[in-house]
């Protein structure tokens, strides 16, 4: 059989792209397909900021030279490693920079299915071509995994979103709206909305709402740096184990290793949005969503507090900033077929070392690996190991197997 390439990278992220930048060096033929950073494009509000630290925000090509640092110098732009925030608009300014340097080869369609045989893979296009490819690597993020609380779930889009759904939130000024979690995306939200008007109500499960400890190396003692050494993920000995050895995290035992990933790093914001949101946003804590309808027009919210009392409340819209549950099921443009032979845990994919699930050829990259790789691979940091690691192992699978 013939085929149209060796690898077909699905998703244009900060892990697909960096992925194809170090197999582009390689005497591979590789097609990518996907929109540029469309998820922090299209999937998140205008002004906000990454809860990442600058050093931690790079795309990844072989000899690691353009990072976001650089790009920042090229343009003229404000940047620290920890100290200054980053933008949104900035981080995908860089991701579009990395792409056209690194990846010209991004064939901007999305991939509407993905069907195998004995020898390889056939993708359908939203253009109509056909493209076979004897390995393919999902890296489509988390833009299929939305997570809304069945409490809600069933209202119309009208009355509840995620927060995943919005790029703009200034439709939003002068209404009354509620935001649900306690996560960046969360207290991003609530700031922004409150910012440009809107009367805000941020309610969560926590008693309180957490903010990361700010990372500059020069507000932090020696001991403390010593003992909580600064990692891609945070501060702490096991997040930097995390974030160096994720090759060694695969070696652990799958029940510890899903403990690990569900235990790590909870809902918290960036250092730099406390002044922002406490204080100026109210907010409703210790506190989970038990019912939701729609009465004049109004969504009413029954909360249960944790000492189970309960109370009321109403809004014009409800924002769902409640995160992502990874599940592969989830993955229509993958065959049924394919998704009943990918053997999982969680509802995600079991990977090898190499990060192929169990349906050969079929690789999976970024917060689908996380259960096998750890925590890191929820962030674009994680892209630092796994880029070149899959590189690595690509290149050896089609030479090993010709075929």
């Amino acid at each position: 059989m013939i085929f149209d390439c060796d690898i077909a990278i699905i998703g244009a992220g900060p892990y697909g792209l960096s992925l194809a930048a170090h197999l582009n060096v390689r005497r591979l033929s590789v097609r990518v397909f996907g929109k540029a950073m469309s998820f922090w494009l299209d999937n998140m509000p205008k002004g906000m900021h990454l809860k990442s630290d600058g050093f931690a925000s790079n795309l990844y090509e072989p000899d690691r030279i353009y990072s976001l640092r650089q790009f920042c110098s090229e343009q003229g732009l404000n940047y620290d490693d920890v100290a200054i925030p980053v933008p949104l608009e900035i981080f995908t300014s860089y991701g579009l920079a990395f792409q056209k340097r690194f990846v010209p080869n991004l064939q901007q369609n999305d991939v509407l299915s993905v069907a195998n045989n004995s020898v390889g893979f056939e993708l359908r296009l939203d253009n109509g071509e056909i493209v076979t490819a004897r390995r393919v690597v999902v890296a489509v993020g988390v833009q299929y995994f939305r997570n809304l609380p069945a409490a809600i779930g069933h209202l119309e889009p009208k009355y509840i979103t995620h927060s995943s759904e919005h790029s703009d939130l200034s439709s939003f000024s002068n209404q009354n709206v509620i935001v649900l979690g306690a996560g960046a995306s969360a207290i991003d939200i609530a700031a922004i909305l409150h910012e440009a008007g809107a009367a805000v109500q941020l309610v969560a499960r926590e008693p309180i709402v957490q903010f990361h400890s700010r990372g500059d190396v020069n507000q932090r003692s020696l001991w403390k740096r010593v003992r909580h050494p600064s990692s891609g993920i945070g501060p702490g000995l096991r997040a930097r184990f995390y974030c160096e050895a994720p090759g060694l995290f695969h070696l652990f035992p799958e029940n510890l290793r899903l403990l690990i990933v569900r235990r790590t790093l909870g809902p918290a914001g960036g250092w730099f949005m406390k002044e922002r949101v406490i204080g100026k946003v109210t907010t409703v804590l210790g506190f989970s969503t038990e019912a939701a309808e729609v009465r004049n027009d109004q969504v009413y919210l029954r909360l249960r507090g944790q000492g189970g009392s309960t109370c009321e409340l109403a809004a014009d819209h409800v924002i769902s900033a409640t995160g992502y549950n990874v599940d592969i099921r989830r993955l229509d443009f993958l065959s049924p077929k394919i998704r009943s032979q990918i053997e999982s845990v969680e509802n995600t994919p079991i990977l090898s070392s190499s990060m192929e699930s169990s349906v050969p050829g079929l690789y999976f990259i970024g917060a689908a690996s996380a259960n096998s790789f750890g925590p890191v691979m929820r962030f674009a940091f994680g892209a630092s190991f796994a880029a070149p690691h899959l590189a690595k192992a690509l290149v050896k699978s089609l030479s090993s197997r010709k075929g």
